[in-house]
């Protein structure tokens, strides 16, 4: 059992954040209900089988029509014997469901009520829509990431939606299911990705503050400014990767590259040496294939990395002897992180299954077989 086994957790199923936050829940072992929409109102997306659809993986669903009174009454009723909820629509949508977080506290006062959006709760842009490109090009960090003298180069949405939303939701509401067993009183956590971005970006912040940090992408120690912190095309038109900032790390590079020192800028802190060394590691990498720097780089104190597609990775004997990577259901898929020395987290469940759960489910948070009967007699529950 994982370490959060024993909180019971109400997830209104929404895409994005709100689902990778639950999916972390779960995982670490609390029992997350997933409220997903009643059969012929989630379109999905064509072709992608719910074994894909990862994020839902860990836990069980129910589905209903919350336009429907008495389904309103149940989900009122699991939220009641629950210790947090995740919700993940715009400003104002639960409301209208009528699960507004004051309703959620007064049914159950020591209720954390996780809410996660892109703009935040309140603001001029609250009620605007957006994704995560949007969200982290306001904080500043989409401008940071690229190559000098090229256009921002959005990182997937790893940044907006996972990093600095999902992650800082389980944080917070983490924090606030602690402090309510203290104190017996819940609270609204209000994750915004613009919120959470910019705390991502301290460290640059702080850099930028001491002149030690440009706003010029490309041109710094930690986005590909520096030569040493780069990727490399290989010979076989494959790539590397090095991040060799500390100077023992850039002096061991240059040995197994078998670079003649006199060749090179005394100084390497020099900007005006840069491109020099630049052009000299890029002809260097290309004399050789990955596979071929791979083995020269191993075991030579070298921050050095290959560059591996998605299909590579879980195939790399380092990520196969930590097995950072699981099969289910015949979908290789990332396994839970991080890791506990005693209580392991787990995927309870796959993305992909087919059991039926919404009556065990449903008796499970304390509802009688007649009354299960009933929901969905009356259409609230599929």
């Amino acid at each position: 059992m994982g370490p959060l086994a024993g909180v019971r957790i109400v997830e209104l199923g929404g895409i994005g954040p709100g689902p990778f936050a639950s999916m972390l829940f779960s995982e670490m072992g609390a029992d997350v209900l997933r409220i997903s929409r009643h059969q012929g109102a989630d379109r999905g997306i064509k072709g992608f089988d719910k074994r894909y659809q990862l994020l839902n993986r860990g836990r069980r669903s129910v589905a209903m029509d919350l336009k429907n009174p008495r389904a309103l009454e149940v989900v009122k009723g699991l939220i009641a014997k629950s210790d947090a909820v995740i919700e993940g629509f715009r400003p104002g949508v639960v409301e209208r469901l009528g699960l507004a977080p004051d309703e959620c506290l007064r049914l159950n006062p020591k209720l954390v009520f996780g809410r996660i959006t892109g703009w935040g709760q309140d603001g001029p842009l609250a009620a605007e829509p957006g994704h995560d490109i949007n969200y982290i090009a306001l904080t500043g960090a989409l401008h940071a990431i690229g190559r000098k003298n090229g256009p921002p180069v959005p990182p997937l949405n790893l940044v907006g939606d996972f990093g600095g939303g999902a992650l800082y939701l389980a944080f917070g509401m983490v924090c606030a299911i602690l402090e309510a067993r203290s104190s017996g009183k819940g609270q609204i956590v209000d994750a915004a990705m613009v919120d959470g971005v910019s705390s991502l970006m301290t460290l640059m912040y702080g850099m930028h503050a001491a002149a030690l940090w440009t706003d010029t992408r490309g041109s710094n120690r930690l986005d590909s400014g520096t030569p040493w912190y780069d990727v490399y095309e290989t010979l076989d038109g494959k790539w590397i990767s090095v991040g060799c900032n500390e100077p023992q790390f850039y002096e061991a590079l240059l040995d197994r590259l078998g670079v003649d020192r006199a060749t090179l800028p005394v100084d390497r802190h020099d900007r005006q040496g840069w491109p020099a060394i630049r052009e000299c590691f890029t002809q260097k990498f290309r004399e050789k294939t990955r596979d071929e720097w791979c083995e020269i780089m191993a075991g030579r104190e070298v921050c050095f990395a290959p560059v591996l597609s998605m299909a590579e990775a879980p195939r790399h004997p380092h990520m196969k002897a930590r097995g950072t990577f699981v099969e289910l259901d015949g979908v290789v898929q990332p396994a839970p992180a991080p890791r506990f020395s005693r209580t392991k987290p787990e995927i309870r469940h796959s993305a992909g299954s087919t059991e039926q759960q919404t009556d065990d489910v449903l008796c499970d948070w304390g509802f009688s077989p007649t009354e299960v009967a009933s929901l969905r007699a009356g259409g609230a529950i599929d």
